[in-house]
């Protein structure tokens, strides 16, 4: 029996298109909730949420038993990580700030067994294989690990042909806001030098052979990248939809 198949690997091989939602919240309930909503993916925010692995587990946990497809962000491109989050079931991963075809490799590198990478051995104690109950995980993990390179800085900008030729890498993800401080305009993803980077980008990545995606909480944001062609598009976060909706009752209140 091989390991699980990844829809969202599919998905993006396909070229589909595909609306998802960040988690912040660091709440198995909050997570729960979500899965109601009808989200094609939901992303658990190991970056800029305050989870550790085991908030990252337990949301992955609610999120895999539902028809979303989960997807987490680590922190950093750091091997250790990828080792624990892989072994405790995740079997896609958005990795911020990549920046060279030599990081896209590490990535990839960190999601294989030997001789082709460096994760380490340990399924049979992991949730991965379901306790060791998928007797061919080692042998088929890596066909349904799904890698999606975040581009964020100039020198991603600069690379992205490369990102994209590494065997393995699934997706390329546009991170609007990193960008546009990279680019001089903190606080500011709507720039025009941002925007014109942001389509040049996109359009690069599509004649690279692999699918794009970047996060719009606004509707005609989202649509002017839909009409580019924008596979994967992240259209809400639970902590803002949370604050907003708190907000905006005070407001009418008050």
């Amino acid at each position: 029996m091989p390991a699980p198949v990844n829809r969202m690997k599919a998905r993006l091989a396909a070229r589909e298109r595909s609306i998802g939602c960040w988690l912040g919240m660091v709440s198995a309930y909050t997570a729960e909730i979500a899965t109601t909503a009808g989200f094609d993916w939901l992303l658990i925010d190991g970056e800029h949420a305050p989870n550790d692995l085991q908030t990252l587990t337990a949301q992955m946990q609610i999120v895999d038993a539902s028809p979303a497809d989960a997807i987490i962000r680590l922190p950093m491109d750091a091997p250790w990580l990828f080792k624990q989050v892989l072994d405790a079931g995740a079997q896609s991963l958005l990795i911020p700030m990549v920046e060279s075809a030599e990081q896209a490799r590490a990535i990839v590198r960190a999601t294989r067994y030997p001789p082709d990478g460096i994760r380490g051995i340990g399924s049979a104690l992991a949730r991965a294989s379901e306790f060791n109950n998928i007797p061919d995980y080692l042998t088929t993990a890596h066909d349904q690990i799904c890698l999606i390179a975040q581009v964020e800085t100039r020198a991603g900008l600069d690379a992205i042909e490369e990102i994209a030729a590494v065997d393995g890498i699934d997706a390329l993800f546009i991170g609007p806001s990193d960008l546009a401080a990279d680019l001089g305009h903190i606080g500011k993803p709507t720039a025009p030098e941002v925007e014109t980077a942001i389509a040049d980008a996109i359009g690069r990545i599509h004649a690279s052979g692999k699918a794009a995606g970047i996060l719009s909480l606004d509707r005609a944001y989202g649509q002017k990248h839909l009409d580019m062609g924008i596979e994967m598009l992240g259209v809400g976060v639970d902590v803002l939809t949370l604050a907003q909706g708190l907000r905006r009752i005070v407001a009418d209140w008050r």
